[in-house]
């Protein structure tokens, strides 16, 4: 058993959060999957990543059928489960990390099949021992939040959930009494990937959302360079960059530590 952190779960995210406000700026929550482009690039990126300065991670689950990710990860993870991505590995990932020093938050990102397959009780066990901190299942609605949601309280575990620019009121309120730790807004109708502007109406989105909730917000989908991340660094509490740090996965570990370092100096400067 991974030796345990304090703070963890939902607290680290709270102390996450708080560190990120006091600086007057967002937190940075870099995603990437396991096993991309291989298992230990993928372990040698997120180091990279938690050396440049990144506040947290999300960790990729690779799944055969990941409905809400783009053609960038959508490849990815092919290449991952290609090469024998599991969930036990996914863990076993999170483990080697606790046990190299990295430090910051860590959620588990995984659509709702496999987790399932594994056994919704023993992963939420399973993953707080190997040093995870929260949830994030793109697929999980917050009508069926009660596959996950005992077993992340009993462990202290944060459950995440998505809100889109579709969302109605009925569907924030009911997202935001489900979610624990942070809401993950999705900044756009669709699916990930880079993009070259954020969308028109994103701050009346955000608005609408601070209205109804005082859950810390954390905004993904289609942010991918260090010009967009200090147009949202202090209209949210958190922001995510994946595809664009998946793509440069591909062109080595250097290439990830450089951008996920430009990304950090532009939330910081």
């Amino acid at each position: 058993m991974t030796k345990a952190r304090e703070p963890h779960g939902i607290c680290a995210l709270d102390v996450m959060f708080a560190a990120a406000k006091l600086a007057g700026r967002a937190a940075f929550l870099p995603y990437f999957p396991i096993g991309y482009p291989t298992y230990d690039e993928s372990l040698r990126a997120i180091e990279a990543m938690a050396a440049a300065g990144v506040d947290g991670f999300e960790i990729g689950i690779p799944f055969s059928d990941p409905i809400a990710d783009g053609p960038t990860i959508q490849a990815a993870t092919q290449v991952a489960l290609e090469q024998g991505a599991t969930v036990q590995k996914c863990l076993e990932c999170v483990r080697q990390l606790r046990a190299r020093g990295v430090r910051q938050p860590m959620l588990m990102m995984g659509y709702a099949n496999p987790l399932v397959a594994y056994g919704t009780d023993r992963f939420v066990t399973d993953a707080r021992e190997a040093g995870a901190d929260g949830l994030i299942v793109p697929d999980l609605p917050p009508e069926e939040a009660h596959f996950f949601a005992d077993s992340c309280a009993r462990e202290g575990m944060a459950l995440i959930f998505m809100l889109a620019p579709t969302s109605n009121d009925q569907r924030i309120d009911l997202a935001s009494a489900n979610a624990s730790g942070f809401i993950y807004v999705v900044s756009l109708t669709g699916i990930t990937g880079a993009r070259a502007e954020l969308p028109d109406n994103l701050t009346s989105f955000i608005g609408r959302l601070r209205a109804r909730t005082d859950k810390p917000l954390v905004l993904g989908f289609g942010i991918s360079t260090p010009d967009h991340a200090r147009q949202v660094r202090r209209m949210v509490d958190g922001f995510i960059v994946g595809s664009a740090l998946v793509r440069a996965g591909g062109e080595g570990v250097e290439a990830v530590r450089e951008l996920a370092g430009s990304l950090v100096a532009a939330i910081r400067g």
